[in-house]
């Protein structure tokens, strides 16, 4: 058997682990620069707050209902996220972990649901985060056995282990949430009279090979009780790593977007560290504000080789420095940028070019220096000066909540 563990309108409820107060208030999380709305809590779904919603377009709605907003803080989700992780180690041998929000577990072991829910039970004593489990023979099933844990049942277990049971749930699911099923999909599904899940699992096998190609029929076998995506209980590594961010406001000035740009490169060279990786290349990109119709618009991108893959913060800022200078031009206003560093290999596996001046060696001691403070003093302590000081291109976070679990200055203080 597989568990699927979901965290329960995740963002939100990080938001309220250290605000209890907020405990049955709606509440909304924001997107870069609190644009959109990115996650609700159940309260806020019932209010009628739409995922994806420009927040300016609910501003009346906000007001109306008090509806507490947050921006995204990603370092705090993180780390909750982390923490849940590691209470799932405690409970399964293998994990798989799917997103900031989701594992799957291995319970071959599994006797009853009684253990489901002290494992729910546990990450909410431990951690404060609410959860939603699902049990089932495949993954596939899992989704779906999670997907009515979170809707329908008090407890927040539900299990998938009896034929009957399967086919009843199944003959009402419909098709357009079944895991690895797209809109695309959908659609064609439907016009064919496939609604269900039920339906999909009843499928002639040679019909849904030719037009949803092989991992139709994965998900189709799996849907039989079949196992056919087995659990990944290793991190594979990256094809690519991407920092992009839209500015706060239109930036113009060359040295502004120079200093964001060196930020994006170096998030992406600690990245690379971090999973022991190198990037051979390196692309750069700058555009304006798509939505400004009537303003001159430019969007362009460009790639650099390095002659020897690398993870150094001073050799990639270099690098992304030399491709800004070739696509910048004076007459535009930029609304966004990104750093994306891509054919990435291990680390131990980098070949050095004959031609290569750099002392690898010391380079990689400096580095593995710079990481090392700013892991023990907050981010960024210790940085480039190309990555500048003011950082006025920064994103707008105006409700952005405290770092309670990552920065020392934003711990909580117990009065006595």
């Amino acid at each position: 058997m597989i568990g699927l563990v979901d965290c329960n309108n995740f963002y939100a409820s990080c938001e309220r682990v250290f605000k209890p107060n907020l405990k049955n208030k709606p509440i909304i999380v924001l997107s870069n620069n609190d644009g959109c709305v990115i996650a609700r809590s159940n309260e806020a779904k019932a209010l009628g707050v739409k995922m994806g919603e420009p927040v300016f377009k609910i501003r009346a709605l906000i007001r109306k209902y008090k509806i507490n907003v947050f921006s995204t803080n990603f370092a705090l989700y993180g780390d909750l996220s982390h923490r849940v992780m590691d209470v799932l180690k405690t409970e399964v041998k293998k994990l798989e972990i799917y997103s900031i929000d989701e594992a799957f577990l291995d319970l071959s072991d599994f006797r009853s649901s009684e253990r489901a829910v002290f494992i729910k039970k546990k990450i909410k004593q431990w951690t404060s985060i609410p959860v939603s489990i699902g049990i089932a023979p495949t993954k596939t099933l899992a989704k779906i056995a999670n997907h009515i844990a979170k809707k329908n049942t008090e407890k927040g277990v539900f299990t998938l282990n009896n034929e009957m049971i399967i086919k009843k749930t199944l003959s009402v699911f419909p098709v357009e949430n079944l895991w690895g099923i797209g809109r695309k999909y959908a659609h064609k599904l439907k016009l064919s009279g496939i609604k269900t899940a039920l339906d999909f699992k009843n499928a002639d096998a040679k019909w849904v090979k030719h037009n949803l190609s092989i991992n139709g029929i994965l998900i189709q076998r799996e849907l039989k009780g079949e196992q056919c995506y087995k659990l990944k209980t290793y991190q594979s590594r990256k094809k690519s790593i991407s920092t992009t961010r839209s500015f706060s406001k239109e930036i113009k000035k060359y040295s502004l977007i120079k200093e964001a740009v060196n930020n994006f490169a170096n998030n992406c060279a600690r990245k690379l560290r971090e999973e022991k990786s190198c990037c051979s290349k390196v692309s750069v990109f700058l555009m304006t504000n798509p939505y400004k119709s009537k303003s001159k618009q430019y969007h362009q991108k460009i790639t650099l080789f390095f002659p020897t893959a690398t993870n150094d913060s001073l050799e990639i800022s270099r690098m992304v420095d030399k491709a800004l200078k070739k696509i910048y031009i004076n007459d535009y206003s930029y609304k966004k940028a990104g750093v994306i560093v891509h054919e990435i290999k291990p680390e131990r596996e980098v070949q050095i070019s004959l031609f290569n001046k750099i002392d690898i060696k010391k380079r990689r001691n400096l580095m593995y220096s710079l990481d090392k403070i700013n892991m023990i003093m907050g981010r960024d302590k210790v940085h480039l000066a190309s990555q500048g000081i003011d950082k006025k291109w920064q994103l707008k976070q105006e409700q952005l909540s405290p770092c309670y679990t990552t920065q020392i200055k934003d711990i909580l203080t117990i009065k006595i």
